[in-house]
């Protein structure tokens, strides 16, 4: 049979393993009815209340903390009761079961959260950020997580659907009096007010860009000619020998993947082969390899040999990269060439052999990641991103519609898939598939 939304659930909301205090949680029409089963009587509503759990005959199979929650006034918006037992896996599959017995159904992943949405208790971004504060790798991340979920994302989201419906409003009233709809789009400003909210989605796309890399870290391809030292690089920032690094230039034939934590933040570093020019079979694999990595990466560290400098070669490395992707140079090798350690105008240099200089790569890095100086940041994903530059190519179809006098009718169009594209974000307009995928990828008993 399948799920209902009818159905109360029930699942342990706490880690398995063993721990002072475990957590069953059960939501649904018949959470009133588990609790005076198991426990003899209801609670007072948000009222912690000392007793035992008892079995279906009686007998008690732990002692602990009850909670009861009316709905509406719940974290899903149902009634909730959460008992609060011994946290062994034993004490918390027996108490479980009995819920199961009295009628619940074990919980998918998310499916609590899921209801929240569902009942209008969060939107879909700030469902979200439940889930990414539960997963924060930082301070940073878990305080850009909590932003989101305080609505720092859906509250500019619900403006811009604002703005979109009264510019609707007005482009719609234009259909309705065709011979007047120049002059009823020029009183209402609907040029001004697009370009407005093109640059608004700007700039939420790029404070978005960056609470994407916060939450899902940033992918970073080592890049560079031969034994400039690269692997090197890599060892310095893993903090161990996870490249082998030689005197002879070409080592590195394939690619070396690490992933690093910068203060808990996600690094995703990509050792690659040396670009240049080679007749080596072997090689020239490895140097494709490394383009393909480059093509797919969030930032660049083109390293260079500061005893020979920049030269030719780099200068074709740079030509060929993608010219969207930032590049961070990176002056290795100045125990070589004698220049002293840090950053100085956009570049930065270290010594790989000695780690100094390194720790300004390291922070320079965290910068980059939002780390430094993100109050205001908020967590996204990449599923924001792709609704946010939608909606500004239907804003700027408008707009350029709008100039071309095409027609009320195209204008009016574009604006109505804006808002859409835009309603994603919040759940305004979503398909069950999905909720299904978002969802999906919550632990249980949330």
């Amino acid at each position: 049979m399948a799920d209902s939304p009818d159905d109360t659930i029930a699942a342990i909301a706490t880690p398995p393993g063993f721990g002072g205090v475990g957590v069953v949680r059960v939501s649904g029409g018949l959470a009133p009815d588990v609790a005076r089963a198991v426990l003899g009587h209801l609670p007072a509503p948000r009222h912690a209340t000392h007793a035992a759990f008892l079995g279906d005959g009686g007998e008690p199979l732990d002692d602990g903390i009850a909670l009861y929650f009316p709905g509406p006034r719940s974290y899903t918006g149902e009634d909730v009761v959460e008992l609060q037992g011994h946290g062994g896996p034993v004490v918390m599959d027996l108490l479980l079961a009995r819920c199961l017995e009295l009628g619940c159904r074990p919980a998918r992943p998310g499916e609590f959260t899921e209801r929240a949405f569902l009942n209008g208790r969060l939107d879909l971004a700030q469902a979200e950020a439940v889930a990414d504060l539960i997963e924060a790798g930082s301070a940073q991340a878990a305080r850009s997580a909590r932003r989101a979920l305080d609505g720092a994302l859906s509250h500019r989201v619900e403006r811009f659907l604002d703005t979109l419906t009264a510019l609707r409003v007005s482009v719609e009233a234009a259909l309705d009096f065709p011979d007047e709809d120049v002059d009823i789009l020029r009183e209402a400003r609907v040029a001004e007010h697009l370009d407005d909210l093109d640059g608004q989605l700007e700039a939420l796309r790029t404070g978005a860009a960056q609470g994407v890399l916060l939450r899902e870290g940033m992918r970073l391809v080592i890049a560079g000619r031969p034994n400039a030292g690269k692997s090197s690089l890599l060892n310095r920032l893993a903090r161990r020998e996870a490249a082998i690094v030689t005197h002879i230039p070409g080592t590195t034939r394939d690619v070396l993947r690490e992933t690093v934590s910068l203060d808990g933040l996600p690094l995703h570093v990509v050792d690659t082969a040396g670009l240049r020019e080679s007749d080596d079979p072997v090689e020239r694999e490895g140097i494709r390899r490394a383009w393909a990595e480059i093509g797919s990466a969030d930032a660049v560290l083109l390293v260079i040999d500061d005893s020979l400098g920049e030269g030719a070669e780099e200068a074709a490395i740079r030509q060929r990269l993608p010219e969207t992707l930032p590049v961070i140079a990176v002056h290795n090798k100045i125990d070589l060439s004698g220049a002293p350690p840090g950053e100085r105008e956009g570049r930065i240099y270290l010594s790989a052999a000695t780690d100094a200089g390194v720790l300004t790569l390291r922070a320079h890095l965290k910068a980059r990641m939002g780390y430094a100086g993100g109050e205001g940041l908020f967590l996204a994903r990449r599923r924001h991103l792709d609704a946010l530059a939608r909606t500004r190519e239907h804003v700027r179809a408008a707009r350029q519609a709008l100039d071309a006098g095409l027609g009320v009718e195209l204008v009016a169009e574009d604006l109505r898939l804006a808002q859409e594209c835009l309603g994603e974000i919040t759940g305004k307009v979503s398909s069950e598939d999905l909720l299904g995928r978002i969802f999906a990828t919550f632990c249980i008993g949330k």
